[in-house]
């Protein structure tokens, strides 16, 4: 079995490379560069990818949806000693399997592998209520109906979250920037606000989006 292992801490993967190769029949490769990674997995392929979740450049969320542009079957699992809840949606949605603490035993951490090898999702139990449905329901104001925000509407407000320009967010979605200025209008209707800050500050406290930024 081939793992690759990125983390910008290379204690870290040293470590975690001895731990995992224990097992006579796994090999892994390490790469401590996230700017290195799409060219590994694009010249071998890998049964497990772990990423960091956070690391400088890029982080594991956003390395992941790089790395299925290329190969859309990989099998990658989140590998952090941070806390993940607050992110587990947008986690999700960029297309993991699964995630593994590191401070997960040598016998978790194997096992999360070789179960993901097998095409099995890895997530803590304490987390699934949390994945998210294709639709969002807000409760607002007692005097106002609920709304309902769409996943489309769900990747513009974490777009906008990130700080980004309408013409970086309409190549990111695949929408034209006309199309994108209708979708804020919408959007803004939606959640009764009047500019970029007011929808972030919105969403946030209505939980659609996390209190705290990923970046």
């Amino acid at each position: 079995m081939n793992v690759l292992l990125v983390d910008d801490h290379r204690s870290v993967v040293e470590g975690t490379k001895m731990l995992i190769e224990s097992e006579p029949d796994i090999q892994v490769t390490i790469e401590t560069d996230v700017y290195c990674v799409p060219d590994l997995v694009r010249l071998k392929k890998y049964d497990v990818i772990l990423l960091d979740l956070y690391m400088p450049n890029m982080n594991g969320a956003d390395l992941a949806r790089k790395l299925l542009e290329y190969v859309p079957d990989a099998v990658i699992l989140i590998y952090s000693g941070f806390e993940i809840a607050p992110h587990f949606n947008l986690l999700m949605e960029s297309g993991v399997s699964g995630f593994v603490s590191k401070t997960s035993t040598r016998e978790e951490l194997i096992q999360a592998i070789r179960c993901a090898a097998r095409k099995q999702a890895i997530i803590p139990m304490q987390l699934l209520r949390q994945l998210r449905r294709q639709e969002i329901t807000v409760q607002g104001d007692a005097e106002r109906e609920p709304t309902t925000i769409s996943r489309e509407e769900d990747r513009l407000l974490r777009e906008l979250a990130k700080g980004k320009s309408n013409k970086e967010i309409s190549k990111t979605l695949m929408i034209s920037q006309r199309s994108l200025e209708y979708s804020l209008t919408e959007l803004f209707q939606k959640l009764h606000v009047n500019s970029r800050v007011e929808v972030i500050k919105k969403a946030k406290s209505l939980g659609i989006l996390p209190a705290e930024d990923l970046y």
